[in-house]
């Protein structure tokens, strides 16, 4: 199978195995039809391997780890069985090792279908694929999606409460610990490097028309300086869709628009801005980035007071800023990006790298890395 198709079971029931040349721990989620979990019995994995219909078999020898569906005592008000794989290795990654899913009828042990997803890089866990009901039939689904936050991550995003399962295995030395996840429902969030917040509040989306918007200091002496600000669209493959920036203003049919381009960074409040209207992206939209760049080659450690901030189009709200502070001597910053989770909500993460590029062109393949 390729990553995003779908295929009619032919069993009722379905053995799933994921393999890779790293140790993995493999799980599934019962999920209804608002795409949450009932409630925490749902997350089938090592330390709660039976679930209604949905059981865990552990690493034995030879086979794998591997989670069984019986679609005939599935629950009528699931859904869907999501089946997703992490790293047993606390610090260890995806990059170079993607695993395999291997879907065998249950009764005979015959292969139906393998998926391997496309190139993954700082992902620690993935949801792999889904069994899914479509009317009175089962389907399934080649996903590929990465979390760079565990299995608690996964889970947290389909409404479990976890923080990390009990490892098989005596405890790692600590690692630096990722700045966590936070929502919006306290208000306002200013991010740091590597942090992230999810587009939610309350538990649902708050918003589905945000701006992205940049500001800069105008140049006290020589050169004018001429930040622009962009936005690129990726698949679930990394591979770019589109790219908006002062060259090309809108895209989408206007889901995502550029408002114009400052030449000077003059003028009180910010500079340059994209809308983005999530609702309006395609399904293909998984990932959006927004960089910024020195078209005038001046680089950023002599630029003063450089930012960005979401806001919420229908009220004005600042909702997320990240200043650029211990700015690098480049002339291209990937600033942050937001990403279509699995479960349906955009969650955003301050990125702050800084590369050698003066235009939208040369941050591609840069920004592609970092989804």
């Amino acid at each position: 199978m390729t990553q995003g198709g779908n295929a009619p079971l032919t069993a009722s029931r379905v053995t799933v195995e994921v393999t890779a040349p790293k140790r993995l721990d493999v799980s599934a989620l019962l999920l209804g039809a608002n795409g949450k979990v009932r409630s925490d019995a749902d997350l089938v994995f090592f330390n709660a391997p039976q679930g209604p219909g949905v059981s865990h078999r552990p690493a034995t020898g030879a086979l794998p780890d591997a989670i069984t569906v019986d679609t005939w005592a599935v629950p009528a008000d699931v859904a869907r069985v999501v089946i997703t794989a992490s790293l047993d290795a606390p610090a260890g990654t995806f990059a170079g090792t993607e695993p395999t899913a291997t879907v065998r009828d249950a009764a005979t042990g015959d292969v139906l279908v393998t998926f391997t997803p496309h190139r993954l890089g700082r992902e620690t866990a993935l949801v792999v694929v889904e069994v899914y009901r479509r009317g009175t039939e089962w389907k399934l689904r080649a996903v590929g999606q990465g979390y760079a936050d565990g299995l608690a991550g996964v889970a947290g995003d389909f409404g479990v409460t976890i923080d990390r399962p009990a490892p098989r295995t005596p405890p790692a030395p600590p690692v630096p610990a990722t700045p966590p996840r936070v929502t919006l429902d306290k208000g306002r969030v200013s991010l740091v490097k590597g942090g992230s917040v999810s587009l939610v509040k309350d538990g649902r989306p708050l918003l589905t028309s945000v701006r992205m918007a940049l500001g800069w200091e105008p140049a006290r002496r020589g050169r004018n300086i001429d930040l622009d600000a962009s936005c690129i669209a990726f698949d679930a493959r990394r591979e770019r869709l589109e790219t908006v920036w002062f060259m090309k203003l809108n895209v989408f049919n206007g889901a995502i628009q550029h408002t114009g381009d400052n030449l000077t960074g003059a003028g009180s409040g910010d500079d340059e801005a994209i809308d983005v209207h999530l609702d309006g992206l395609p399904p293909e939209v998984c990932g959006l980035v927004f960089v910024v760049n020195s078209f005038s080659g001046q680089k950023f450690t002599e630029i003063a007071n450089a930012y960005c901030r979401l806001i919420d189009s229908r009220t004005g709200n600042e909702l997320v800023r990240f200043d650029l502070t211990n700015a690098e001597p480049h002339t291209g910053v990937v600033m942050c990006k937001l990403v279509r989770q699995y479960a349906g909500e955009w969650v955003m993460t301050a990125l702050g790298e800084y590369v050698d590029a003066k235009t939208a062109r040369g941050m591609v393949q840069p920004s592609a890395a970092l989804l």
